[in-house]
């Protein structure tokens, strides 16, 4: 892979999640089978609840009655809507990135997670991982408390991967009690509103892509615009 090889996608309008999952699905497909690009979309959904491979029905609860979605990948329940920045990852895996070895689904996880953790950094916060714990925890100052702003599913088919991260921008938070998210119930959720800051998507993006080539080894694309059909 060259350093100018990894595209970067934008939606700016939400797009609907059989949309996403059935694009992501054909492109992990055409990356395995016929050497597409690798990518990064960035994308907001509109409000819904999406199920890991140990979802458990009784976690969800949903009194706004959102759609609900099978999404295969690991984990369990995940809220995703407007204020909160997915970033979907299509990359070939039997090839390394940066500090991810060919074939090691491990480290490429702690990838996304320190992916995250340096994005934040430029903003001012401290995220931090947790054994037995999955996605990006912060300390609300105010508070004391530990709570997660940001998630991390993936799905690896034939050693292509797909989904990827959600960071909680300005969501609406009182979404997350339609599911005990992650499985986690002693934990809350933040978002960099909560914790009074005032990024921009555009802000926050600009971090992703200017922490993405430490990590990962590539230097992303321009953004190229991708709407819904």
């Amino acid at each position: 892979m060259t350093q100018n090889d990894f595209l970067w996608e934008i939606s700016k309008n939400p797009v609907p999640y059989p949309y996403a999952f059935a694009r992501m699905q054909d492109i992990a497909q055409n990356i395995r089978a016929h050497g597409a690009r690798e990518r990064v979309w960035l994308l907001e959904h509109p409000p819904l609840y999406t199920a890991g491979t140990s979802a458990k029905p009784a976690d969800l609860f949903n009194p706004n009655h959102y759609p609900t979605y099978d999404a295969g990948r690991g984990g369990q329940w995940t809220y995703h809507g407007p204020g909160q920045r997915i970033a979907y990852v299509m990359m070939d895996l039997h090839h390394p990135h940066g500090s991810v070895p060919e074939r090691d689904l491990r480290a490429y996880v702690h990838a996304l997670e320190a992916w995250v953790i340096r994005t934040l950094a430029q903003f001012g916060l401290k995220g931090e991982i947790r054994d037995g714990r999955v996605g990006v925890w912060v300390i609300d100052p105010k508070t004391g408390l530990e709570e997660k702003i940001a998630a991390i599913g993936v799905r690896v088919s034939r050693w292509v991967s797909w989904h990827g991260v959600s960071i909680n921008l300005h969501p609406a938070l009182a979404d997350f009690d339609g599911i005990v998210p992650c499985g986690i119930q002693e934990f809350g959720v933040t978002s960099f509103q909560k914790l009074g800051l005032p990024v921009t998507f555009s802000q926050l993006d600009a971090a992703l892509a200017e922490n993405w080539r430490s990590v990962f080894g590539s230097q992303p694309s321009a953004f190229t615009p991708i709407e819904a059909e």
